[in-house]
């Protein structure tokens, strides 16, 4: 399995994403995708930008540990995971995942599984801004729960 991580502050090009996936497109028959954007609510109203840090090293360790538990669950050909730090304003993109593989249904569920690990997993801290101050952001019970789910079902 071709696994590509990134830890970046620039922005990224979902569209040269996806042709990067389509480069094995003879052996593939599906690929899955999500981005994740900067939205004006979270656990505050009013949000107008958010910043994020990591553990360099720590996180991509992570993140290809998170690719790895993912392809012994599901026949998967190849995972891009892109996620961004430093500050990014209202609607930027903030992190990509892709997961290629012969069938439809591993696709989707491997990209939900990677998300959903990578939310309670990787090493990332998040401080929302808004008008009134800035707030660091604590993991999300919601999260864990997901989390979690894919551990009890063993799917």
């Amino acid at each position: 399995m071709k696994v590509q991580i990134s830890v970046q502050k620039e922005d990224f090009d979902i569209g040269a994403l996806h042709q990067h996936m389509y480069a094995d497109a003879p052996v593939i028959g599906a690929v899955a995708s999500f981005v994740g954007l900067v939205r004006d609510f979270s656990e505050r109203e009013g949000v107008i930008g958010l910043e994020l840090e990591h553990y360099p090293g720590m996180t991509e360790k992570a993140l290809h540990t998170i690719s790895a538990d993912a392809a012994k669950r599901w026949p998967l050909n190849a995972v891009t995971i892109v996620h961004r730090i430093g500050p990014m304003k209202l609607g930027e993109q903030i992190v990509a995942v892709l997961v290629s593989s012969a069938h439809r249904e591993a696709a989707f569920e491997a990209c939900a599984f990677i998300m959903d690990f990578l939310k309670v997993r990787a090493p990332f801290w998040k401080k929302e801004l808004t008008a009134a101050g800035a707030h660091w952001v604590d993991a999300r019970e919601k999260d864990t729960r997901r989390a979690a789910g894919w551990v009890s079902s063993g799917d």
